[in-house]
């Protein structure tokens, strides 16, 4: 005995394909350029539309699959929300250095210390950074700017110095990736940005460079 207001089990794949794009279809679109959400619904459609032909013989039909379209419809907009969304995707790739004032080369690399012996790598990270920059500014090697990225401190540096900007690469990297989340800061990372600051203090611009300076 069917039960009161249960769904008709009559009804045909042609019918769920109707009440689907009733869902998804919305007016608000109109006769515009299609948009990229207009696109997703499209697509969306019309991977209902095939599931539910291979489902027009299933035992039940639309009542059976209605469950299995529900979470691969919900798949799949959780997917979408996930690359939309996510943390950072709309953020700057390159981190500033300073964001506040500068101190001396000195004081930036003793914090540095400080939180490196604490345990706190990110502040140790930023920290050693800003000394990086401070000791080129110091010693001429790249132009003062307050507002310079790690990404533009490495590219510069590394004109003047090209034997180390591998390792200048590498540290912007690291930065950016630590000030914007993406990189958890560890002691590996802190010493890494250590060792950039002791090899860039030992390091001398090539003969070329120091005449076209």
């Amino acid at each position: 005995m069917t039960a009161p207001n249960a769904p008709s089990p009559d009804v045909t794949g042609e019918e769920g394909r109707r009440r689907a794009f009733e869902e998804l279809g919305d007016p608000v679109y109109g006769d515009r350029e299609p948009s990229l959400v207009d696109r997703f619904v499209e697509w969306l459609s019309g991977l209902i539309d095939d599931l539910l032909q291979l489902g027009d013989g299933l035992p039940g039909g639309w009542w059976v699959l209605g469950p299995l379209l529900l979470v691969v419809v919900l798949a799949v907009l959780g997917l979408v929300l996930v690359v939309f969304l996510r943390p950072g995707r709309n953020r700057r790739s390159a981190a500033p250095v300073h964001t506040e004032s500068k101190r001396t080369a000195a004081e930036h690399r003793s914090a540095s210390e400080r939180h490196e012996g604490s345990g706190h790598y990110y502040d140790a990270v930023v920290e050693r950074m800003r000394a990086v920059d401070v000791d080129l500014e110091e010693r001429a090697l790249i132009t003062p700017s307050a507002g310079r990225t790690a990404t533009e401190l490495a590219a510069e540096a590394s004109r003047n110095l090209p034997d180390q900007a591998g390792r200048l690469s590498e540290a912007a990297g690291l930065f950016n990736g630590i000030v914007y989340g993406r990189t958890e800061a560890t002691v590996g990372s802190a010493r890494t940005m250590r060792e950039l600051d002791d090899h860039l203090r030992a390091a001398r611009p090539t003969p070329a460079e120091e005449e076209r300076r």
